[in-house]
């Protein structure tokens, strides 16, 4: 692996500011599933007076940034003369009075590390949407809005704040940086979908559905407020993330926008999970059990749909050609189909305070899910299969090493244990 090579959409980085040196004829390969760039930061500060001097060292141009959201609206952003945006190798954050230059020193990674590179940007990928979520879910109404009201809105946030992977998210920023895209608009989009993702939840929960008083280690949003409250806290989600998808604040290319809303709406509705929750209660009352088949499409309806549209979305944003839509597609359906085996063994397996939620209920209830029609043994072989799959798929996008995160990530929703 070329260790000065730039990503998709990165200019070539300053050769003066390299730290890990070239792999050579006689450096030996990391025995790695993947291999990608860890970085090691090294800080150092300056005041206003230093910009200049530090902008004729580095090249760097100012440039305005995007509106944001919450405490980072005003900051000042910088990139390379010429480029789209710093290179991996050259991270630089400035804000306020003071800058912070942000070195990424770059070297191969082992299996251990590249899993740990995972989940720091698992993790970064989490908190950059708690606190965009907590920044559209606030009290003050948007132009067009009457008023938000308070109870509402406080089970608004109870169901979508303060708990989760957000895996979903994490997949559409991820998806989005393969192409160079970064900031608001892969950032709102992960947010809308995870609104979409929560409501589902919300409306599961409830008595007519799956019935279950924990989630996420917590009362549902029923238990902790009504059934009425909740079905409209489920509505208000689902509603507001087509208005952050449909807002130019997210992408200033109205094709772009339409193309998002058409494929969430489309992943989310009555040919996706919403029409696999239908087929999914339906099952749990049939005179027969669901064919191998059916339960197939059931699933890949009630959850794969979502994460299939995470990853289309980051393709959707990035401009990615028919090729690499089609690759991204099939890494998705396949993550889902793996997602959905490992959260049905889980619930064989596992137990209610691991998991944050009742386990051991698909069995109660009759749900038709792999391990009841296969076994645990011929599950687990099943998702290891589509593990492989989704990394095959990932190769067809040919980003190379780019995508080594993404495949991390179905290792990671295979091996996951809540």
């Amino acid at each position: 692996m070329r260790l000065d090579r730039p990503h998709p959409g990165e200019a070539a980085p300053d050769q003066s500011v390299r730290c890990a040196p070239r792999e050579s004829a006689t450096t030996p390969r990391p025995t790695t599933a993947w291999e990608c760039r860890k970085p090691h930061w090294r800080h150092a500060e300056f005041n206003k007076s230093g910009l200049r001097r530090l902008s004729q060292k580095y090249n760097i141009a100012r440039h305005s940034g995007a509106r944001g959201l919450g405490k980072d609206r005003n900051a000042t952003r910088f990139r390379l003369k010429g480029a789209r945006r710093a290179p991996l190798g050259l991270d630089r954050k400035f804000a306020s009075s003071h800058c912070r230059l942000l070195f990424k020193d770059i070297a191969l990674m082992d299996a251990a590390a590249c899993a740990e590179e995972f989940r720091r940007r698992l993790d970064a990928a989490a908190d950059a949407a708690e606190s965009a979520l907590d920044a559209l879910l606030a009290a003050a109404p948007l132009p067009g809005e009457i008023r938000r009201p308070a109870r509402l809105l406080e089970a608004m946030r109870y169901s979508s704040l303060g708990g989760g992977k957000r895996l979903r998210p994490f997949l559409v920023i991820e998806a989005a940086r393969l192409f160079g895209v970064v900031g608001d608009a892969a950032l709102r989009t992960a947010c809308a979908l995870e609104m979409i993702h929560c409501y589902s939840l919300v409306h599961d929960d409830l008595p007519a559905m799956d019935d279950d008083d924990l989630r996420r280690g917590r009362p549902t949003t029923h238990k902790a407020f009504d059934e009425a409250t909740a079905i409209l806290a489920g509505d208000g989600l689902l509603t507001y993330a087509f208005d952050v998808v449909a807002d130019p604040q997210t992408h200033a290319d109205a094709g772009v926008r339409a193309a998002l809303v058409l494929a969430m709406a489309r992943a989310a509705g009555l040919g996706g999970m919403v029409g696999g929750q239908a087929l999914d209660l339906a099952a749990e009352t049939a005179a027969t059990p669901l064919t191998l088949e059916a339960t197939l499409q059931m699933q890949a309806m009630k959850t794969g749909a979502l994460l299939r549209f995470a990853v289309d979305a980051g393709g959707i944003l990035g401009g990615a050609s028919a090729s690499q839509a089609r690759a991204l597609t099939r890494y998705g359906e396949a993550l889902g189909a793996a997602f959905q085996i490992a959260d049905d063994i889980l619930d064989a397996e596992g137990d209610s305070a691991a998991l944050g939620k009742r386990a051991g209920k698909d069995a109660e209830r009759g749900k038709a899910t792999l391990v009841g029609l296969l076994g645990l043994d011929a599950a687990r072989a099943r998702r290891d299969a589509l593990v492989a799959e989704a990394t095959a798929a990932l190769r067809e996008t040919g980003l190379g090493e780019a995508t080594g995160v993404l495949a991390e990530a179905a290792r990671f929703v295979a091996a996951r244990r809540n």
